[in-house]
C-alpha cells in the first residue's frame, strides 16, 4: 500500500511574503504560513497547495536562460488559449518580467503559445496555453 502523498515545488528567496503575495494573486489563490516560525509560506488554490515560497537570506536569482546550460526547471502556469494576453497583462501588472524570445531562442510564433517571465525574486516562469480540460474557468469555481 502506498501512503498518500503530495509534492510541491518550493521556491527560496529573500522576502518569502511578497513573493507568496504574487503567486497568490496571479494563480487566484490565498498564501499563508506552513508552521509558526514562517520560514515556508504555502499557496493554496481550489485545488490544494500549488506552491511553497521559503525565506533563504542569501538567495540570487537564477540566470535564465543561461547561455552555456540547460533550463533546469521552470513553473508553468496554464491558461485558456483565449486568455493568454489577459494572463500577461496579470503577471506583468504584478511584477512579472518578460523574456524576450530573443533571449532565449524560441521562435516568434510560439508566443501564440507561450510566454516566459520572470518572477519578482527572478525565478523562471511561463505561461502556457493549456488543454482545456486541465485550464479552471472562473465560471467553474
Amino acid at each position: 500500500m502506498t501512503v498518500d502523498k503530495t509534492g510541491v515545488l518550493v521556491l527560496g528567496c529573500a522576502e518569502p511574503e511578497s513573493l507568496a503575495r504574487f503567486y497568490a494573486e496571479l494563480l487566484g489563490a490565498t498564501a499563508g504560513p506552513a508552521g509558526s516560525n514562517g520560514e515556508l509560506i504555502l499557496v493554496t488554490g481550489r485545488t490544494g497547495v500549488v506552491l511553497g515560497v521559503r525565506r533563504d537570506p542569501d538567495h540570487l536569482p537564477p540566470s535564465w536562460p543561461p547561455p552555456e546550460d540547460s533550463q533546469q526547471v521552470h513553473l508553468r502556469i496554464l491558461v485558456a488559449a483565449d486568455s493568454l494576453d489577459e494572463a500577461e497583462r496579470e503577471a506583468v501588472a504584478l511584477g512579472a518580467r518578460p523574456v524576450a524570445a530573443e533571449e532565449d531562442g524560441t521562435r516568434p510564433d510560439s508566443r501564440t503559445t507561450l510566454r516566459r517571465y520572470t518572477d519578482p525574486a527572478g525565478h523562471p516562469f511561463v505561461l502556457a496555453a493549456g488543454r482545456e480540460d486541465l485550464v479552471p474557468r472562473s465560471s467553474d469555481a
